[in-house]
């Protein structure tokens, strides 16, 4: 067990569960700590609460799951997250629970908007990046790294408001997960890097050098679809079709309804369409087309007007 105090998405947290993925917060006491991960039985609350068709126990202000033979999980009031260590317990499973699902809980708990994506950091502003899983999202972001920007978050982007209701933009930790494809495509060697459990041509990379740890205002977000068209395309998303691209790419989504949080995602996804654009970028189902992408997103923060719904396809 250990007990580190580590900083992420703008919390302090202090864990009983090694999180190396984590930047260490020295100098930090238990009543300056945010988030405490600990390590205990929650499997009595779980059979009282849990039903048999389902994987998840979901209430105001608790939502616990269960990773069959590996754990339990349960996350409490924006503040707590418990693990319950099941016969097959693998801490690199749990790690990657532990900043994917339970985070996403946990913020929805505090009321910050988890969107599923990455975000990186242009001229002093976050551009999200949103999509489906295995739509690019890491590798455009790494695009536009080696371009020397920086990178905010991968996989869960935590927004969260100013007190003039600007969105914003808060960095998770420094560290992206990229295909084996994508590595292959920037000449880097695999070796060099950890596989994920479970995922072995996928990878963890560390970006320390090329990460930003300050909170940045959001001004774009753009909507990465793969088609079986073999161009690029962009539209703007408008009207109401905005409101379905915020909470469809909302991170865990199915949990806002149970925590009783839909009219608050109604009004923060408002107070965003107020002030940002939103754009759905298309790109062919295969080939390395991440340059052109990050060229097109380039061009819109450069003045280039797509003010339209009807796609603009580039060779």
């Amino acid at each position: 067990m250990n007990n580190v105090v580590y900083k992420a998405f703008g919390l302090t947290l202090r864990s009983e569960i090694s999180l190396p993925e984590l930047p260490l917060q020295p100098g930090s006491n238990e009543a300056a700590t945010d988030l405490n991960i600990e390590v205990n039985d929650v499997s009595r609350l779980w059979q009282e609460l849990c039903s048999p068709s389902s994987r998840f126990v979901i209430r105001e202000n608790l939502v616990m799951f269960e990773v069959p033979d590996i754990a339990l999980f349960s996350i409490h009031g924006g503040n707590k997250i418990i693990v319950t260590p099941k016969a097959g317990y693998d801490e690199e499973i749990v790690r990657l629970y532990l900043l994917g699902t339970c985070m996403g809980a946990l913020l929805m708990q505090r009321r910050i908007l988890p969107l599923h994506g990455s975000a990186v950091a242009i001229d002093g502003k976050a551009y999200a990046i949103t999509g489906e899983s295995g739509a690019g999202k890491s590798t455009l972001a790494a695009t536009f790294l080696n371009q020397g920007f920086q990178l905010l978050t991968d996989d869960v982007i935590a927004i969260s408001f100013s007190p003039d209701q600007i969105p914003y933009v808060t960095p998770a930790y420094p560290q992206q997960k990229l295909w084996q494809e994508s590595l292959s495509n920037f000449g880097m060697e695999t070796s060099q890097y950890r596989s994920i459990y479970g995922r072995e041509s996928k990878y963890c990379v560390p970006v320390t050098s090329k990460y930003c740890m300050e909170p940045l205002p959001l001004a774009g977000i753009y909507e990465l679809v793969k088609t079986e068209n073999s161009k690029i395309g962009i539209r703007q998303i408008d009207k109401l079709e905005r409101f379905q691209t915020l909470f469809y790419h909302t991170y865990r989504n199915f949990l806002v309804p149970g925590l009783g949080l839909m009219e608050w995602h109604f009004n923060i996804s408002a107070t965003i369409i107020n002030h940002i654009e939103i754009y759905q970028l298309s790109r062919p189902a295969s080939g390395f087309s991440a340059p052109q992408l990050a060229a097109i997103i380039q061009d819109t923060l450069d003045g280039g007007i797509y003010h339209d719904q009807k796609p603009r396809h580039f060779a």
